[in-house]
């Protein structure tokens, strides 16, 4: 039965200190939520990273999280022109890719719209995605949805993956949103 994949883009160490300092605790919070529904819930992950040489590593509380997880590099803005991403995702035949990361109004963005273009069925995470301006989030999101992909929230997404309340698996990750 085809599943979700969870894309992690290219929340990296000196990219994440740029953000918008008022949004990319909560943004690496909400990736730390929907990374550990993932685990729990057996729906895989892939991690980008842009120009690791000059940008840094996915930040370590993600990598320790998705520890055995490795990252795509890429130098292109879209993650579907890095090596093997877009293979990876056509073998998971994902019943949508979740979107998560850094820019909006860039790497995400230009996937989305890529991922759309290739038939895929997409959803960005509004507070699991940043920018290093208020403005650039906005236009991000705003391009994503008209472009076709849905627009969510954490909460939404992880609740979407659970289905039911009257699971193991719920009361574990129903904590993590307290």
């Amino acid at each position: 039965m085809p599943q979700p994949v969870l894309v992690v883009v290219d929340v990296q160490e000196r990219l994440f200190n740029a953000m918008d300092a008022e949004r990319r605790d909560e943004m690496v919070r909400n990736i730390k939520i929907l990374g550990a529904a993932a685990r729990r819930l057996g729906v895989p992950v892939l991690v980008t990273e842009q120009y690791p040489r000059g940008l840094g590593r996915t930040l370590p509380e993600l990598r320790a999280l998705l520890d055995d997880v490795a990252p795509l590099e890429k130098t292109a803005f879209s993650c579907c022109s890095a090596e093997g991403f877009t293979e990876r995702l056509r073998e998971l035949r994902p019943s949508r890719v979740i979107l998560t990361g850094i820019e909006a109004h860039v790497c995400v963005l230009l996937t989305a719209l890529d991922l759309l273009g290739q038939g895929f069925a997409v959803s960005v995470v509004a507070d699991a995605v940043s920018s290093r301006t208020p403005a650039n989030l906005e236009l991000g999101l705003a391009q994503a949805r008209q472009g076709g992909a849905v627009v969510t929230a954490t909460e939404t997404v992880v609740f979407q993956l659970l289905g039911r309340a009257d699971t193991d698996a719920f009361r574990e990750i129903a904590k993590l949103l307290k």
